[in-house]
């Protein structure tokens, strides 16, 4: 197969294959999607959440201490 490729490259056909090799390249590159940026959180948004996990956490600790049960989300 070398052999015949190595033939051929002394034709024209290499820019043929150059082409090609462009075009799949750029078809690909440019039908991939961007990646999207992480949502951030501000320091005041992790803040409420954890005082609210930990509120919630409170709340079963006394629901097991009592013996109702743990609540279900």
């Amino acid at each position: 197969m070398l052999p015949t490729i190595m033939k051929r490259v002394k034709g024209r056909y290499w820019v043929v294959a150059v082409a090609i090799g462009i075009g799949v390249a750029s078809a690909t590159g440019c039908a991939t999607e961007s990646p999207k940026p992480a949502p951030t959180m501000t320091p005041e948004q992790v803040k409420s959440n954890a005082d609210k996990s930990f509120e919630r956490l409170k709340h079963e600790e006394k629901n097991r201490a009592v013996g109702s049960g743990a609540v279900s989300y």
